[in-house]
């Protein structure tokens, strides 16, 4: 599966030098998809010694000219959009129509930083000396050290290459090793746009092989994570020694408050295709379901009967409607929430349990909780699983504050017919992005990320190039 691609080093695809593979495993099947190489310290070294050169020549390259690079790259990925889905699929799980539709996204990043490359501005501001002027340019950071998880993995990937590339930057890649083919895939459209060699190099393999050398290296510049929290506090930890500039997306764990104005058949549809789209292994799914007590009963009864309506098994059937977890310990771990909650009060009023037709694969049945309390394992914490948890409430003041108390603040959402409620709610709700009547948030021409626990940096939209540009300062006189 693997074996037209490997470690991509100084613009060639290579094995491990010393010819190391790890196994990849369908979360369907339970079976090896295939052999992926697995870096050295070596091959991450190397890896990073193509980047400063490549960043050499890439960053000398015009503007104009990147830009026409990645739009030559986003040609490419469409072309191969197929393909990249048969493969996504294949290593997630995921439905094809949602591994394509990503695909897509992912595509999209590079059509919106191409353009955000020819808008990389300075400007001149007026000396207080006779004479004199200061002009403000924008540099490419260096090369940047890019960390990728394995729920979204082409658009992560993309999130980052493509801003960075826009810059002028050089990159060393580490997607997931549970995914690596469909980052393999992505570079290879890159490969096919004829960038300088060492511009982008993508190295696959153990933590202390591939993430150890690209944190220790003075030359990477910057980092950029996709992950959990606690591997995005040992990163900060990290780039301290180097003072490395970081960026990270990491958990979520959003509230989704339904008003007793709220359309109901809409807040319905989009909250169940939302909460199980990805098998709800998705950061800024809504996790925790705060409904007005007039409309509890109700809400609850249709959030269950669309979710034992939806369609499980193999993601590469068109039919199918929600794939597996990624694998054992996610889905142990989702049953155990389940099980706390319900020692806790909480009630099942759909799923709960592995479905029976499924001998094989990580599948859990798309699970609905309801009496669940604040403090509850599933409801406290993000559960990255197909399980909604719902409770009620009465009071906005109230909800707005149970729905903030949480050191997670990636997304939040509410649904309400009052424009004034709903302004209150952008202002009052302590998150990085907020959705009203609404979950769609990941877009290429809007900033994307959290605060507190949930990261730092943007991703998307014009404030997505920022952390991959230094500002310089001349004070030019004559």
């Amino acid at each position: 599966m693997y074996s037209e691609f490997g470690l991509y080093i100084d613009g060639a695809w290579e094995p491990a030098h010393n010819g190391a593979t790890l196994s990849v495993f369908s979360p369907v099947s339970e079976q090896v998809v295939g052999q992926a190489p697995a870096a050295s310290t070596d091959d991450t070294a190397r890896a990073i010694t193509a980047a400063e050169a490549g960043l050499k020549a890439w960053s000398a390259t015009p503007a104009f000219t990147r830009a026409d690079a990645l739009h030559a790259v986003a040609d490419e990925m469409i072309r191969r959009t197929t393909e990249a889905g048969q493969m996504m699929a294949t290593e997630t799980g995921k439905p094809i129509a949602q591994a394509e539709r990503e695909w897509g996204l992912a595509t999209d990043q590079f059509r919106w930083y191409a353009e955000e490359a020819r808008r990389i501005y300075g400007r001149i501001v007026e000396s207080r000396v006779p004479g004199g002027r200061f002009e403000i340019t924008r540099e490419p950071v260096g090369v940047v050290g890019a960390f990728t998880a394995w729920n979204f993995p082409a658009f992560l990937v993309a999130r980052k290459l493509a801003p960075a590339l826009a810059a002028g930057c050089s990159v060393v890649l580490r997607p997931s090793s549970q995914t690596p083919g469909t980052a393999m895939l992505l570079v290879d459209c890159l490969k096919a746009a004829n960038l300088p060699k060492g511009t982008v190099n993508l190295v696959v393999g153990g933590t202390s092989e591939t993430y150890g050398p690209i944190m220790a290296a003075k030359s990477v510049r910057k980092v950029s994570l996709t992950g959990s929290t606690r591997v995005g506090q040992q990163m900060i930890a990290d780039a301290a020694a180097t003072v490395k500039k970081v960026s990270m997306e990491l958990g979520g764990n959003a509230p989704s408050i339904i008003f007793d104005d709220a359309d109901l058949e809409m807040a319905l549809d989009v909250s169940v295709a939302t909460k199980f789209a990805n098998c709800g292994q998705v950061c800024v799914t809504p996790d925790r379901f705060f409904v007005h007590e007039s409309l509890h009963e109700a809400f609850v009864d249709g959030f269950a009967k669309r979710a034992g309506e939806l369609v499980l098994g193999d993601g590469l059937n068109p039919d199918v409607q929600m794939g597996p977890l990624i694998n054992s310990r996610a889905l142990d771990a989702a049953l155990a929430c389940i099980d706390e909650a319900v020692a806790d009060g909480a009630k099942i009023v759909a799923g709960g349990k592995r479905p029976a037709n499924q001998n094989t694969g990580h599948f859990l049945e798309p699970t609905v909780l309801t009496n669940v309390n604040d403090n509850a394992r599933v409801f406290a914490d993000e559960n990255f699983g197909p399980i909604a948890a719902i409770t009620t409430f009465s009071d906005e003041d109230d909800v707005i504050a149970r729905a903030n108390d949480s050191d997670m603040g990636l997304s939040a959402y509410a649904f309400t017919a009052d424009p004034d409620r709903a302004r209150r709610l952008v202002a009052a709700l302590k998150s990085g992005m907020v959705g009203i009547n609404s979950y769609a948030l990941a877009a290429s021409e809007a900033p994307f990320g959290g605060t507190n626990f949930s990261g730092m940096g943007r991703e998307g939209g014009t404030e997505g190039i920022e952390d991959y540009l230094d500002t310089k300062l001349a004070q030019i006189v004559f």
